[in-house]
């Protein structure tokens, strides 16, 4: 469902929610707590995350949250802590596969600072 680039640097996430349409406002109930538990359980950075909403090419809402992690260890730490498995778990039921792809999907990410190359 992702692919975490691992070890102790922080590692930036582009969680992808594909959120059923009758169910936005409950998904978006729980998101509003997802990161503030993270950051309470010191497991990510204290940058804000960024979330979008759009669409789909047939309709289906789909969800951005983009974080970032402390480090791949911590995104690892938080599928044992009973308060992050809550979240996730309640999140779970809220998504649905779409067109062959998958209701969760977490590609770990590294910011490219290409404006500096344009002079």
């Amino acid at each position: 469902m992702g692919d975490t680039l691992g070890g102790k640097d922080p590692e930036t996430v582009i969680a992808t929610y594909r959120v059923r349409n009758d169910r936005e406002a409950e998904f978006l109930d729980i998101l509003r707590r997802h990161y503030p538990v993270l950051k309470r359980l010191d497991l990510v950075t204290g940058d804000p995350p960024v979330i979008y909403r759009g669409f789909e090419s047939g309709g289906g809402l789909i969800i951005y949250e983009i974080f970032t992690w402390k480090s791949g260890e911590a995104a690892g730490v938080a599928h044992e802590i009973p308060d992050v498995m809550k979240i996730w778990e309640a999140m779970g039921t809220l998504v649905e596969e779409r067109d062959g792809r998958p209701k969760f999907w977490f590609p770990h990410v590294k910011k490219l600072d290409l404006a500096h190359d344009a002079g």
